[in-house]
């Protein structure tokens, strides 16, 4: 048995957890707000129970101090000394071209990582102060990279190439990477154990449907595409991003004054279903204010539903066949109206949702098609943090 640390480090926050492996258990997790801010917050949930305090936290360093702190204090922690944790496992956003699976950390590693940051500057960067901050605390004890973008490195050309100059991929490697690749993967699996199915003979479309959101085709076990792209702006409607636009609109925009930041602040920030609805970036808010006739709200779901329904239809086109689509993240975990609206009109291509069985799974994992359906629609719980200790716990101790 050993006890795996997993890390998910942010400019302004840590979120961390403890799970007991192979056994997959969850010991206690805990979150690192405001960093950098004045007075932040760690807060901490255990089997002995809650920790929390309130203390300034001018960098990353004083941050991991407080969660050694949290994670052996006596009365509400976690382990008993920090020598029990053998490994630690950290969520890399970027891993460019370089990495289709998940890695030991070395330098060579880190410099890989601070390549790819000109990729994911918000990301990147804070990823490699958790990694140097957790070897400060965790000495010469393995240490894991799991990169977003990694399970999305099987995509072939057709799939990842845009109709730009050739030489723009060439030089700037300009092409669709992908993200949210860890929760698919895990996805991908465990809606195999679901269905009794093996991935050699399984095709798949996966929903992860949260603020962020994506849908990925799986073929044999492998991602073929994927909703995002070069960044994660691409693709979906989602919580605050745009999703697909033509880029056109951006040079009608440039003319009128908008600059880089405004642009960027547009798309990223004030689009999405905030932008639609002009209510909210909460699903929930929305779907309340629809239910209480707001027209742009009710036309906001219908959007949404109606992106993700094209690109389920676009992958279920380029797979062999669909032997499953599978909804999860917060709002495809969740919301069971949302999945509805979703398989509205998706019975033409063999998918058919039992709405009884929808409204009895709710927010648990299940299946929710139709017995008659071809294709099987499953509910499943993702959890990125299990996946991260998965991987770590196999190439720390192989």
């Amino acid at each position: 048995m050993a006890k795996i640390l997993v890390i998910n480090c942010g400019s302004s926050s840590l979120k961390y957890e403890v799970y007991e492996m192979p056994e997959r258990k969850s010991l206690g997790k805990g979150l690192v707000e405001r960093i950098g801010e004045g007075v932040g917050v760690i807060s901490q949930e255990s089997a002995k129970g809650r920790y929390g305090e309130e203390t300034p936290i001018p960098d990353h360093r004083r941050a991991m101090e407080l969660v050694r702190k949290a994670l052996t204090d006596g009365k509400a922690g976690i382990v008993a000394s920090m020598d029990e944790i053998a490994a630690a496992g950290h969520r890399v956003v970027h891993g460019g071209e370089f990495y289709a699976e998940s890695v030991v950390i070395d330098e060579k590693v880190l410099e890989v990582v601070d390549k790819c940051s000109e990729l994911a500057p918000l990301h990147n960067p804070p990823n490699i102060t958790g990694i140097r901050e957790a070897v400060n605390l965790l000495g010469k004890k393995p240490q894991v990279a799991v990169f977003d973008t990694a399970f999305h490195q099987s995509l072939p050309p057709a799939a990842y190439l845009y109709g730009i100059p050739r030489e723009l991929y060439d030089k700037y490697r300009i092409r669709r990477y992908g993200f949210h690749g860890t929760s698919h993967r895990y996805v991908a699996a465990e809606v195999l154990n679901m269905l009794g199915r093996s991935e050699g003979n399984t095709c798949l479309v996966s929903c992860h449907l949260g603020n962020g959101a994506s849908v990925t085709a799986v073929k044999h076990g492998k991602s073929v595409d994927t909703s995002m792209g070069f960044t994660p702006l691409e693709g979906l409607v989602m919580g605050t991003r745009s999703g697909d636009v033509d880029p056109a609109v951006l040079l009608f925009l440039m003319k009128r004054g908008y600059d880089e930041a405004k642009l960027d602040k547009l798309l990223n920030k004030q689009s999405g279903m905030l932008g639609l609805s002009g209510v909210s970036n909460d699903m929930r808010d929305i779907e309340k204010a629809a239910a209480e006739g707001n027209k742009d709200a009710r036309e906001a779901l219908d959007v949404y539903a109606y992106r993700i329904r094209k690109y389920i239809g676009a992958y279920a086109a380029n797979l062999p066949r669909t032997d499953a689509v599978v909804f999860t993240g917060g709002i495809g975990q969740n919301s069971v109206s949302t999945r509805a609206k979703i398989c509205e009109g998706l019975e033409g291509i063999g998918i058919f949702l039992d709405r009884d069985r929808n409204e009895a799974v709710g927010r648990k994992a299940g299946i929710i098609s139709a017995d008659y359906s071809p294709t099987a629609i499953a509910v499943v719980i993702t959890n990125e943090e299990l996946q991260i200790a998965i991987d770590t716990y196999s190439l720390a101790f192989k």
